[in-house]
């Protein structure tokens, strides 16, 4: 939970407001974290709890380096020009945000198998964010489709803007959706390879982001109207039978 609430807050540091606000919100509250781990005390409640957490997860406190070391690719992320991009911006930073969590869940033995199938699942969830994410980011001037997708399917930046692409957009957002599909598929060996306390949790991961990719799809070119995600009922039976 100190993870996920650092990894979250982090995360809105560095997407809300004009560039220079971002850069310098980030840098601020790097030097608040890093001197909560160097000191094991901190003015903030969250960053006392996340020294805590380090404190009884030594391994917690490399995954927090790295993810410091590599959280600024995402203010300066504009877009996409190609495949190759998007599959850099999730090395560089959408898997090492996540392990700040799943690290949490990876076996004490060889853990390589857990992690490759965590850079499995973080890239066909991030795809699913930036499809569900579209009005939002729109917005904002940017799209986190690869150009080079939105060439395929003849699709332009206005037509996401508008939502007025016809044919064409829905089979966009089908081919990402699905792309996306395939990598949480694959990435379901995830609970067999995570610790046994974290398993359920690894699983539930899956599940519910593969309900996701199915309301995303049902939604189809209302996507860049706002966003989508399963009816609560079905996230509440994922749950149950996950526990």
């Amino acid at each position: 939970m100190a993870a996920t609430a650092v990894m979250h807050h982090g995360d809105n540091l560095l997407d809300t407001g004009p560039l220079p606000q971002r850069e310098a919100a980030w840098a601020d509250w790097e030097r608040q974290v890093r001197d909560a781990l160097r000191t094991g005390t901190s003015d903030s409640p969250l960053l006392r709890t996340l020294a805590h957490t380090v404190a009884a997860h030594p391994r917690l406190g490399g995954l927090v380096d790295t993810y410091l070391a590599t959280a600024t690719a995402e203010p300066h992320c504009t877009g996409f020009a190609t495949e190759a991009d998007y599959q850099a911006y999730v090395d560089a930073y959408s898997y090492p945000a996540f392990m700040l969590v799943a690290g949490l869940l990876a076996p004490e033995a060889d853990d390589l198998p857990y992690r490759a199938a965590c850079r499995t699942f973080i890239e066909g969830s991030q795809r699913l964010d930036f499809v569900n994410d579209l009005a939002e980011d729109i917005e904002e001037g940017r799209t986190g489709i690869p150009v080079e997708a939105m060439e395929r399917f003849g699709v332009t930046p206005d037509d996401l803007r508008t939502g007025v692409g016809g044919s064409p957009l829905s089979a966009l957002i089908a081919d990402q959706v699905a792309s996306a599909h395939r990598s949480l598929s694959a990435a379901e060996p995830l609970h067999t390879l995570a610790s046994p306390g974290g398993r359920r949790l690894a699983g539930a991961l899956v599940e519910i982001e593969l309900l996701t990719a199915k309301a995303m799809l049902a939604r189809g070119t209302g996507i860049p109207h706002g966003s989508a995600s399963p009816p609560l009922g079905k996230i509440l039976r994922a749950l149950t039978r996950t526990y």
